[in-house]
């Protein structure tokens, strides 16, 4: 089945040259540094490197408080930090500079995979989430390259996603030292998956341990200072093409009982930005841009956020945060960081990628779950003029992170330990 997984690799890679191509006339960062997805890249001469692999912008975010506890134990250690997308690329060298060295995972070819590994040297594999490459995993055991599965989540519908390929990724799976899984959930569908128990522990979510800045709630007042300082503001995050329109419809609604509201607005995907502002237009709002205003104006009723990195800054600001990605069925995306923030957090029907975090804020009253735009602009409009109830819910959101934080530590104690118990890779 491997031989097929790989023979399979080489005839879909034109495929996946094209699409490349055409994300890149969307987003010209899929342009450049295309030998690097080929594990062609300037060897940087490093040995026994720790490397962490986090695909896109959320799982660098999540992968942030723990890599940077890996620089203040191991600050002796070369880090490499792998992404697959453009954003997370920009992303990493918002955060670290070149404090770490940072090249595109390569697509899963066997003579791809040898090339990265024979550069960068790892003496553990640090990858986060759901990433299993078969060939990838298969290399790093021969090369007795222990990985991590860290901060690691399986949902249902990927597991069933496996589908004849199940065989190929239980094999896989077993080539990972440990896993360390976000819930008792993820651990039993890694179990089903073929992971062995005693390679398996649950650790809780690395998001509960992010750092809130501490001169973001100044930042936020000035900001709020800027475009009227009482003004309500709610934020929808992490929007898709199929929810851009039920947030639009929903911010006329708002409108209408709170005339000077104000929409922030932060598209997914870059690819979506452009789209996002004519679409505000189209419905006869005034509308800013992030790139070329700045900042929102008093009279500015939807603002789009066009830039990376800056959403927990955004988030803020707002009195109420939808998390999007859950009105359609796309699975949902981060609750914490508002909830960290002590901001209400509104989800839709679709949460199954963060199922465990976001019925933890519905049980504890810091989220409430939504169905459609009218029921989200009803919801919108009930905490805006609610501050009481916003208060509630946001210091329920505060206390539930809290009691959930320490994913950092624990995970921690299991990279320490496989260390101790491996001898560093010669590469």
């Amino acid at each position: 089945m491997r031989a097929l997984y790989t023979f399979t690799m080489y005839l879909v890679t034109p495929v996946i040259l094209y699409r490349l191509a055409a994300r890149g006339l969307r987003l010209r960062g899929y342009f450049s540094r295309w030998l690097e997805r080929f594990g062609y890249f300037r060897d940087p001469g490093l040995a026994s490197s720790i490397w962490v692999h986090a695909v896109s912008v959320g799982e660098v975010n999540a992968a942030a408080p723990l890599i940077d506890a890996l620089r203040r134990r191991y600050g002796e250690s070369a880090l490499v930090v792998t992404t697959v997308t453009p954003t997370g690329s920009d992303r990493v060298r918002q955060l670290w500079g070149a404090s770490v060295f940072h090249v595109y995972l390569p697509y899963d070819l066997p003579a791809a995979v040898r090339r990265f590994l024979a550069r960068t040297r790892p003496r553990i594999a640090v990858i986060m989430e759901t990433e299993i490459w078969p060939n990838l995993y298969f290399e790093c055991e021969r090369r007795a390259i222990p990985i991590l599965i860290a901060n690691a989540r399986l949902s249902e519908k990927s597991l069933r996603g496996y589908g004849p390929a199940r065989p190929l990724a239980r094999e896989a799976a077993r080539c990972a030292r440990f896993v360390a899984a976000q819930s008792q959930s993820d651990a039993d569908r890694f179990r089903d998956l073929g992971v062995l128990p005693e390679r398996l522990e649950v650790v809780g979510n690395l998001k509960f341990d992010m750092k809130v800045p501490d001169d973001l709630v100044n930042q936020s007042c000035g900001w709020r200072g800027q475009w009227g300082e009482l003004r309500p503001v709610w934020i929808a995050a992490s929007t898709h093409e199929g929810e851009e329109l039920a947030v639009i419809e929903a911010h006329s609604r708002v409108l209408r009982r709170f005339p000077d509201a104000l929409l922030l607005v932060a598209p997914r995907h870059p690819e979506r930005f452009r789209p996002m502002y004519q679409l505000c237009r189209s419905h006869g709002f005034v509308t800013a841009l992030r790139s070329e205003d700045r900042l929102a104006r008093p009279d500015t009723q939807c603002f789009v956020i066009d830039s990376l990195g800056e959403l927990l800054a955004f988030l803020a600001c707002a009195d109420v945060a939808l998390v999007a990605g859950s009105l359609e069925p796309i699975g949902g995306h981060n609750v914490l960081e508002p909830a960290a923030l002590g901001v209400p957090v509104l989800v839709g029907p679709h949460t199954f990628n963060f199922a465990e975090v976001t019925d933890l804020l519905l049980e504890r009253g810091a989220a409430l779950r939504i169905r459609d735009a009218e029921d989200l602009a009803r919801s919108v409009q009930r905490l805006l003029a609610e501050p009481d109830a916003r208060a509630r819910m946001g210091q329920a959101a505060r206390d539930a992170v809290a009691s959930s934080r320490g994913a950092v530590e624990r995970s921690m104690a299991i990279i320490e330990r496989i260390l101790e118990e491996t001898a560093p890779c010669n590469g």
